[in-house]
């Protein structure tokens, strides 16, 4: 191994190195070791390098570890101490000595935990030491984080729960008729037919007994899937379903049509498939084709989308706080469901394993011949997408809030408009570089940044032949890079670094935001909906659905030019008051930007900007608050004020 393979290694899992020195220099076990441990068991796994230092940040050296065996030795003593760390993930396959220009340094490969070992916390309290991986740092979990994990654990299926007093009269009739007839078209001659309406639930699923009281009624699975939205909200608070259209390919904040839980339609699982179904599949061109003697206008488009949406219904944690929400542009689809996947996401992209959140769900969309068997369904849509030519699904996490995010876009691998900007930019020297180099630029081009891990993925490399691509061709001009390890982006030159992953990754989102327009008659727009509580996710500081300001944020794919407006001032570690003021003048003079927008693009401390030019402005009026009445506010943004003068 040399530094080269630990700048690779960065960038391909997440990293953490640490000095581990000890006090005589002989070596010795950090404390801050099993924080890490836990954060990245409960996260997505990642690595750790004992006796390597990071300074500056995202080089590394190697220092070298005298003496492994007191390192060694108290590490498996305290993983097999239950009163230190609740669960031992490793194995000595996984902690191995490797040497690095001549000096010996320890691996430790932690693997993501199952989920009947999360989570992984330190000491005999989860609620006080169970730690998350967030933008390679080691924080605490929340305890609602936490509970949820605790409740994953012991819950194979979370939707298989029998609802005490929950009965037939919660349902809506017309969804389970509906649904009968679909069954009874895909399976005729299946005897549940003849079944009376309980009966029929009770096979199906819908229905239960709770073997230790006795006592029947519906599982939760059943009253998702055909209840009526008031008794659905009476268990499920935080319940959403959002379908949106778009009107155009970017990251647009207005829709076009727009379906959500607002008390006109039933609001159950079942009527929210078909209706976003049929609205998904509109205006898909259709080829003529045959099964057997009769036409079908089923395509693998169609195929791909059904799976998409059936699978954001089935593995969606609905007592999380972020609603399920459905987009549909012009230049691709959008799925996002609460909750993150039970299995890493490289194994359900590979397929063949299958950990189903709501498995009566799965079995009732199955049965009505929705839905592909457990374990095969995103392998269907990565298949189906590239029968297609198109760019291959994004399938990601983010953890603040827990949710999946799905994104299908429908441009071709390299669209002649990608080849023309590339040869225009790049000329006759792009003739030199291979296939795969060519994708790389094509990705870089089309979505804006490349990432080690996308590029990876797309192109099926080795990650160490990954990152020799992506550094030759920054070498060699093609590319530029920001950022270090696992934040390192990539840009063709002069698209400026305003797409590092700090920003990029707040901003991207808004394809996933619920917009700043709700229904008018929305049960969440109600003075007393349970939606516009206090305590609700719609009103938090972290709430995704604040939507003023998604709706103030500037997009970086049309908003470039920040970077370089900022670039004088952000290279130089002192400048004249006035120069900043001015500077901050000009970036805030379209866009609301937030302290920490203002540090990234300035190069500034976030406290050295708000004490010492922030606060001023906004006295004198050069600057207005996105939140004037809560000057405190803990997403406070800034813009210039329209009546304010620049110095």
């Amino acid at each position: 191994m040399s530094r080269e393979d630990i700048a690779a290694l960065s960038e391909d899992v997440d990293l953490e190195v640490k000095l581990a020195a000890g006090r005589d220099g002989r070596g010795e076990l950090p404390d801050s070791f099993f924080e890490t441990y836990s954060a990245m068991a409960n996260t997505n796994g990642g690595t750790v390098l004992l006796g390597v230092k990071e300074k500056p940040k995202g080089h590394f050296t190697p220092q070298g570890l005298p003496d492994t065996a007191n390192i060694l030795k108290k590490l498996w003593d305290e993983l097999n101490n239950r009163d230190k760390v609740s669960a031992n993930l490793l194995s000595h396959s996984l902690v191995r000595e490797v040497e690095v220009e001549g000096r010996l340094i320890l691996r430790i490969d932690i693997p993501r935990a199952p989920r009947s070992s999360r989570p992984v916390y330190i000491g005999r309290d989860p609620l006080r030491g169970t730690y998350r991986r967030l933008h390679e740092g080691d924080y605490k979990a929340d305890q609602e984080s936490v509970k949820r994990m605790l409740a994953e654990q012991v819950e194979d299926a979370r939707d298989a729960r029998v609802l005490p007093r929950f009965d037939m009269d919660d349902l809506d009739p017309a969804s389970l008729s509906a649904y009968r007839n679909v069954f009874s078209s895909v399976r005729p001659d299946h005897p549940w037919n003849a079944l009376d309406n309980l009966e029929f639930l009770r096979m199906i699923g819908a229905w239960g007994r709770n073997r230790e009281t006795a006592e029947e009624g519906l599982t939760l699975g059943g009253l998702l899937m055909f209840g009526q939205l008031p008794f659905i909200l009476d268990q499920l608070p935080h319940y959403i379903l959002d379908y949106q259209e778009r009107s155009e390919p970017r990251a647009e904040l207005r829709w076009v049509d727009r379906v959500t839980t607002d008390g006109t339609w039933p609001g159950n699982l079942f009527e929210f498939y078909r209706i976003a179904y049929r609205k998904l599949t509109t205006d898909l061109k259709i080829p003529f084709r045959l099964h057997g003697d009769r036409r079908t206008d089923d395509t693998p488009v169609h195929e791909a989308l059904r799976e998409a949406l059936v699978n954001t219904l089935i593995h969606a944690d609905y007592s999380g706080r972020v609603s399920v929400l459905v987009v549909k542009r012009p230049d691709m689809f959008g799925f996002r469901n609460p909750g993150t996947s039970r299995i890493p996401l490289a194994a359900a992209i590979r397929g063949g394993e299958s950990d189903c959140r709501n498995r009566k769900l799965q079995k009732m969309f199955q049965l009505a011949g929705l839905g592909e068997q457990a374990g095969s369904g995103i392998p269907k849509i990565y298949q189906n997408w590239r029968g297609q030519q198109w760019f291959p699904p994004k399938l990601y996490e983010k953890n603040k809030p827990e949710q999946t995010l799905l994104e299908m876009s429908m441009h071709s691998f390299i669209p002649e408009e990608i080849s023309t900007k590339l040869q225009e930019l790049f000329g006759d020297r792009i003739a030199a570089l291979t296939e795969t180099e060519r994708l790389a630029l094509a990705l870089a081009a089309a979505d804006g940044t490349i990432t080690h891990p996308r590029f990876k993925d797309v192109a099926a490399v080795h990650p160490g032949d990954a990152s020799k691509v992506l550094s030759h061709l920054v070498r060699e001009g093609f590319l530029e890079s920001s950022g270090t390890g696992r934040g390192t982006v990539y840009s063709l030159p002069g698209t400026g670094a305003l797409r590092e992953k700090t920003l990029r990754e707040r901003y991207l989102d808004t394809i996933f935001s619920d917009g700043p327009n709700p229904a008018p008659d929305s049960v969440h727009s109600t003075p007393d909906s349970v939606h516009s509580t206090p305590d609700s996710v719609h009103s938090t500081p972290d709430s995704v659905h604040s939507n003023l300001e998604l709706a103030c944020l500037p997009d970086p794919l049309i908003y470039p030019d920040l970077h370089v407006k900022t670039a004088a001032i952000r290279a130089r570690s002192r400048a004249p008051r006035l120069e900043v003021e001015r500077v901050i003048l000009d970036v805030c003079a379209e866009h609301y930007l937030s302290p920490r927008d203002l540090a990234e693009l300035l190069g500034r401390a976030q406290e050295t900007l708000r004490i010492h030019y922030l606060a001023k402005m906004v006295k004198d009026g050069r600057l207005e608050l996105l939140h004037p009445t809560t000057p405190n506010h803990p997403r406070q943004r800034y813009r210039a004020a329209s009546k304010g003068e620049k110095p």
